[in-house]
């Protein structure tokens, strides 16, 4: 359990015991959970979606992404900017592209795909939410999930970065996890299967273009693949929900 109480309390702002942070091995043990507590915010994201007013779409989307953003505190959504801003200032060179993703300051790039991705959300979230659905459920499921797979399949650029650990996580574990993730999502429905599916093609498109730039993955760019998976699952089912109306 305590790998759990190190996963809520990294992916979220939800209080946990400062000392599950100090035992030896705590960020490793953590990987495997990482679906759980992305299961334990779409359960969140839900209940608040039923309480907000069902004649007000736009307002609800704008409440509920606001209560995405606070649960996690925006912690993907800053690598998200941090790889924008380096993808584009590193001109294809890796060192260059390293040494922006340090720069704590948010260039134009990193504002323009937060606000991109936002847009993507809260559009997305108007559509789905008259109709209910699982949308807030497998998006931070499945996002979650792609980083087990990312820290599980794909070397680590930043030999001392904080997520040197989660890379050296037991792979088995991590990879039952991530199986029994996808199989639940995929035996949802069409909805499960659609979202599995988006999951895995940016999953792949992201992967390969961290290694064909970087040689692998690091912090800011599994913060990126995690948001970018969000928002991709909640568009396509959007989509499918205006094309079924």
């Amino acid at each position: 359990m305590n790998g759990l109480l190190v996963a809520i309390g990294f992916l979220t702002r939800i209080p946990v015991p400062a000392s599950a942070f100090g035992r030896a091995g705590a960020q490793s043990r953590s990987l495997p959970w990482y679906p759980l507590v992305g299961a334990l915010l779409g359960a969140l994201l839900g209940g608040l979606a039923w309480l907000l007013p069902a004649g007000a779409p736009m307002l609800a989307a704008a409440v509920l992404l606001l209560a995405w953003v606070l649960l996690t505190g925006g912690l993907h959504l800053d690598g998200l900017a941090d790889s924008a801003d380096a993808w584009v200032g590193g001109l294809g060179d890796r060192e260059r592209t390293l040494a922006i993703m340090k720069d704590p300051r948010c260039g134009p790039a990193g504002v323009t795909a937060l606000v991109l991705v936002l847009l993507l959300k809260f559009a997305a979230l108007a559509t789905v939410l008259p109709a209910g659905g699982w949308a807030w459920l497998l998006a931070p499921v499945l996002a979650r999930a792609a980083l087990v797979l990312a820290f599980a399949s794909t070397p680590y650029v930043r030999a001392n970065g904080f997520g040197s650990a989660l890379a050296a996580a037991p792979r088995l574990p991590a990879m039952l996890v991530l199986t029994a993730t996808v199989a639940v999502a995929a035996a949802s429905g069409a909805s499960g299967g659609i979202a599995v599916l988006i999951a895995a093609l940016v999953f792949l498109v992201w992967r390969h273009a961290c290694l064909r730039r970087l040689g692998g993955m690091t912090g800011d760019t599994c913060g990126a693949l995690a948001e970018l998976v969000e928002a991709a699952v909640l568009v396509a089912l959007a989509w499918r929900t205006a094309a079924a109306a």
